[in-house]
């Protein structure tokens, strides 16, 4: 199983994408094994590689980082649980796809263990929660709020980056993006459903469903083309 690192208080995005991108390294020369990191960041917005500039509503509301994993525009800070996940597709699955799909299957299973449905949707990356007590949604839809966030990058296919999930940030700050580019549904947060979940509560959880969802396969293969 990978190496499990929890860092306290908040740690600056520019440090953390520095350590990750210098594990991601040491992976692909082989001289590291998988990590998975979890902490909080300081509030910051950061663009993925498919991020619009009109997405972004308040540009001088929080500092602002080119994240360069896949993705939009997404807002990290004190309350929200970022998992790093430094996985070896080589020992898993040559599938980003498939490893995507691992991830929401990781958070859905982690929220199962505190009574929250999380759900997939066609088209959306992330995990949401239906909402039937607020109003109906776009064409009369039950109401939807986004709880996490996936954000994925792959290199020589060690895949990084990972998962935010909503644990009690202050929901107000992701006024400032279109999270993920998704109009028309809001977000929500463990404490915001009503469910006093502390972080160390769900540290505990995203460890145990993390042996569920990703069994290892093999030895890493020599070293591949970019992908």
């Amino acid at each position: 199983m990978p190496d499990w690192i929890i860092t306290s208080g908040l740690t600056p995005y520019p440090e953390a994408l520095a350590a990750m991108e210098a594990h991601v390294a040491a992976m692909i020369a082989g001289e590291a094994g998988e990590r998975v990191w979890l902490l909080e960041h300081p509030p910051i917005y950061t663009s993925g590689t498919s991020a619009r500039p009109e997405d972004l509503l308040d540009p001088m509301r929080f500092p602002v980082y080119p994240a360069r994993r896949g993705g939009e525009y997404t807002y990290h800070g004190p309350g929200q649980r970022v998992a790093y996940a430094m996985l070896d597709l080589d020992r898993r699955d040559r599938d980003v796809r498939a490893h995507v799909h691992r991830l929401e299957e990781w958070v859905i299973r982690t929220l199962a263990e505190f009574g929250v449905t999380g759900e997939r949707r066609a088209g959306r990356v992330g995990v949401w929660v239906p909402r039937p007590e607020k109003a109906p949604g776009p064409g009369g839809a039950i109401a939807e709020d986004k709880i996490a966030a996936i954000g994925v990058r792959v290199r020589r296919w060690v895949a990084f980056h990972g998962i935010a999930i909503n644990v009690e940030p202050d929901l107000e700050h992701f006024s400032g993006i279109v999270p993920c580019g998704i109009r028309g549904h809001g977000v929500t947060s463990l404490v915001d459903l009503g469910l006093p979940v502390t972080m160390a509560d769900l540290d505990v959880a995203l460890r145990r469903s993390f042996e569920a969802v990703f069994p290892t396969t093999g030895t890493r293969r020599l070293p591949a083309a970019v992908s």
